[in-house]
């Protein structure tokens, strides 16, 4: 409760600053909208239906982009933790490419895909994948020895090795990769739909790209707020209980979030 007071607190203080700067006058209203002007836009957004399509386009690319790129990570990850040859390439591979900027796939995925979901398909894996691969290495490296050399003793070897000692032991470090990877996949989603236009389906990116196109600062500050919130529910109602279960099942010392 403590807690969630301060919370309040802070970000209500923020709001209040945000208020009293536009009241200032030292910046137009057409730079700088007012909290209540915002808030005005995001609720008419929502009783139109404009917003919550949007989201819900957006969050159908998100999981299938960043399931994807989960499903070909984790394998991956495996492999390579298993070979100095494969961190050598394949690790050194995805640590190369997890630094480039998502914008920067999008040029790409346009060329080979064109204006379509394909593209917008691409770039998430694109932005998922490598921290996907990079967790699942080094988590597979960092697990005790003797819990494989326990497994070996109890005749457990090769795959169920992996699929019964291995992986269920590198888990915490799993979910923080994927977590990481879910926060790498919002950011490339949000780079494709304000530069890729299809007509399938307008998501919040391309709410964005419009608000800036007709200099709307309330449209573009207010989707700005509901991706920061999509965003912190995601880590609160999934990935931090996950975190926290797995931290206390195993009994490692990092502190999850």
């Amino acid at each position: 409760m403590k807690r969630l007071v301060i919370a309040l607190i802070f970000f209500g203080a923020l709001i209040v600053l945000w208020d009293l700067a536009v009241r200032s006058g030292r910046w137009s209203v057409v730079l700088l909208p007012s909290p209540i002007s915002v808030a005005d836009y995001i609720w008419t957004a929502l009783l139109d239906g404009t917003l919550l399509d949007a989201a819900w386009v957006t969050l159908k690319r998100l999981f299938v982009g960043y399931i994807a790129g989960v499903i070909i990570g984790l394998p991956l990850g495996l492999l390579t933790s298993t070979s100095q040859v494969l961190e050598d390439t394949i690790g050194a591979l995805a640590l190369g490419l997890q630094t480039l900027p998502s914008v920067c796939w999008v040029p790409l995925a346009l060329i080979w895909f064109g204006q379509t979901e394909g593209a917008m398909l691409f770039v998430v894996i694109m932005g998922t994948v490598w921290s996907v691969i990079i967790a699942t290495d080094n988590g597979a490296r960092n697990i005790p020895p003797i819990y494989a050399r326990a497994a070996r003793t109890m005749g457990s070897e090769g795959f169920h090795k992996w699929t019964r000692v291995i992986l269920p032991a590198s888990l915490p470090f799993l979910v923080s990769g994927m977590k990481q990877g879910w926060a790498f996949a919002w950011r490339s989603l949000m780079a494709a739909e304000i530069y890729v236009t299809i007509l399938t389906g307008f998501g919040l990116g391309h709410l964005l790209h419009y608000g800036r196109e007709l200099n709307a600062m309330d449209q573009v500050i207010g989707i700005m707020i509901v991706i920061v919130l999509i965003g912190w529910l995601a880590d609160r109602c999934l990935f931090s209980p996950w975190e926290r279960f797995l931290h206390r099942r195993w009994g490692t010392n990092v502190k999850a979030s």
